[in-house]
């Protein structure tokens, strides 16, 4: 084979989601970079491949450690780039090894197969027939999640995210105070046993006091911000925005996370801000 690194998708949760191609592919090359070795060698191992040399790959990796993996490529070795479940190079650090294997020439052949954003909007009925954005997973605190929210929320295309099942509960919540109205799919534990997608408006998905359990993949419907413009007045908009002011929020932020829960312009609604602000 030689001098190729192929990106290889493996199963989200049944076995079988895995294609006779990356069969082969992993039972062909010389070597297989894991992001859990220990996962993968259970892969391998069910679908009869032995004594494969496997090596991690994971978010801890050193830089050194990547180049190294890239110059055996260039060298002319052949390997298997996988990821825990589904497809890599998607929210994982796989991507490392393919930038630098393109760096060095190395030609790069993706085996496609299973992927749970994709897999979880294809049967969440919120694809809309265009394209859609992913965010992978959100920050978990801080400005960067305020940021990742807002744009969420301003995002008028259908929006994939991953989520961890202990954080469901939060993320779900933070979602419906910008967008309550928004349609959603929480869908979890694909492709396993107790496959589950629950849909509905994000205000009720929010209000549902279940544990979420298991992989997360949370799919948000098309919505157009401007359509909530008339449905939310002018009183309702201030009432929010004496609410969030009094967490202690920063004006344009509030103005921001205000903005995009009315379908007002940022503009507008900062001057709101800032005149209430100075009220009080």
């Amino acid at each position: 084979m030689g001098a190729v690194l192929y990106v290889v998708a493996t199963p989200i949760g049944n076995l079988g989601d895995i294609t006779a191609r990356a069969v082969d592919t992993l039972r062909t090359v010389d070597r297989v970079y894991a992001e859990d070795t220990r996962r993968t060698r259970a892969l391998l191992a069910h679908f009869g491949i032995a004594g494969k040399p496997l090596d991690a790959l994971h978010a801890h990796t050193e830089p050194a450690d990547v180049a190294r993996a890239a110059e055996r490529l260039a060298g002319g070795e052949s390997a298997a780039l996988v990821t825990d479940a589904g497809t890599p190079g998607v929210s994982d650090p796989g991507d490392a090894l393919v930038r630098e294997a393109i760096a060095r020439g190395v030609r790069v052949v993706p085996i496609p197969g299973a992927s749970a954003p994709l897999a979880a909007l294809s049967a969440s009925g919120l694809g809309g027939g265009g394209g859609f954005r992913f965010f992978g997973f959100l920050a978990t605190q801080g400005q960067a999640r305020e940021e990742a929210l807002l744009a969420i929320a301003e995002t008028p295309e259908p929006v994939i995210l991953f989520e961890s099942p202990g954080r469901t509960a939060r993320t779900l919540a933070d979602l419906a105070a910008a967008t309550p109205a928004r349609p959603a799919c929480v869908a979890r534990e694909l492709t396993k046993i107790h496959e589950e997608l629950v849909r509905g408006p994000l205000s009720a998905l929010a209000a549902d006091d279940r544990e979420w359990v298991g992989e997360v993949v949370i799919v948000l419907g098309a919505f157009a911000p401007t359509d909530r413009s008339e449905a939310i007045g002018d009183d309702a908009i201030d009432a929010r925005i004496d609410e969030e002011l009094a967490r202690g929020l920063h004006a344009k932020t509030v103005a921001a996370r205000v903005a995009a829960w009315a379908g007002r312009s940022k503009k507008d609604v900062y001057q709101r801000v800032i005149a209430r602000k100075d009220r009080a």
